[in-house]
């Protein structure tokens, strides 16, 4: 079996440092996919993948490189339904889990708020990122990773 691997949507993700402690901690291969160069720490576990500018190009790279329990870092809706759909675990930077049963509700949410927002209904975004945010993100991440290597071992006992 592959083993897991992270794939951080880069380009406005504020947990990047968190996801390489986390993910040095249990020596998971970490992707840092962007559409512009980006400072990365010198680790053989970490890769830096620079894709063309272009509205879901990263998004694209990352759908297509997922497998089964890979964990992806994004706050992307329709890119974190697509890792879902590979078997894989999607966290938005705060540390909300998508799921099967959460994702329909948050497209939902993410058409109305943009329906609000073209009509000018809506003024300002979230609110802003802060530091139980970080935390939560950080203990996500790591029970995330805990679940998939507890079903693997469960996998590899039962066969």
């Amino acid at each position: 079996m592959k083993p897991i691997e992270i794939f951080i949507d880069a380009d406005a993700c504020p947990v990047k440092d968190e996801t390489y402690k986390v993910a040095q901690r249990y020596g998971l291969k970490t992707w840092v996919v962007s559409n512009a160069f980006m400072q990365i720490p010198q680790s053989p576990l970490i890769a830096r993948m620079i894709v063309d500018a272009g509205p879901d190009v990263a998004d694209d790279w990352i759908a297509e490189h997922i497998a089964p329990g890979d964990v992806a870092i994004t706050n992307d809706i329709p890119l974190a339904e697509r890792v879902l759909t590979a078997g894989g675990y999607a966290l938005a930077a705060n540390g909300r889990p998508f799921t099967e049963n959460s994702i329909g509700a948050a497209i939902a949410q993410r058409a109305l708020m943009e329906q609000l927002r073209s009509t000018g209904e809506m003024l300002g975004g979230p609110r802003p990122f802060d530091r139980n945010d970080r935390s939560r993100f950080l203990q996500s991440l790591d029970e995330t990773i805990q679940k998939e290597r507890r079903r693997r071992a469960l996998q590899r006992g039962g066969a």
